[in-house]
């Protein structure tokens, strides 16, 4: 490989974790918090899947808090079946949507 493919190579994968930081848009997550409002909405509500769980109140969060934890468990780092579902089927945009949603309330 050509020391200018290598040098442009790194450069990208530099930068990568810069280009998944999207502007979330607390005004656009309106549409998106309908899954998770069944569950993170309800004071005490507990899930019993994969088991008995205290789901907690998301809401006042703070934005950077929820946009790592959608993206741990979209990478597989945090284990939560749910949620690993849900965070897997949402874009960047979306989640950077949520956080700023829910760090807002």
């Amino acid at each position: 490989m050509s020391n200018k493919l290598l040098i442009a190579a790194g450069l990208l994968a530099a930068a990568a974790p810069f280009a998944a930081s999207a502007q979330g848009n607390a005004e656009a997550a309106r549409d998106k918090v309908s899954m998770c409002i069944g569950c993170h909405e309800i004071p005490g509500y507990k899930t019993a899947f994969p088991s008995v769980y205290r789901v907690p109140m998301i809401a006042g969060q703070s934005a950077k808090y929820i946009e790592a934890a959608l993206l741990a468990y979209r990478k597989g780092e945090r284990s939560h079946p749910s949620m690993r579902a849900i965070a897997g089927s949402l874009s960047d945009q979306d989640i950077a949507d949520l956080a700023a949603y829910y760090g807002s309330k």
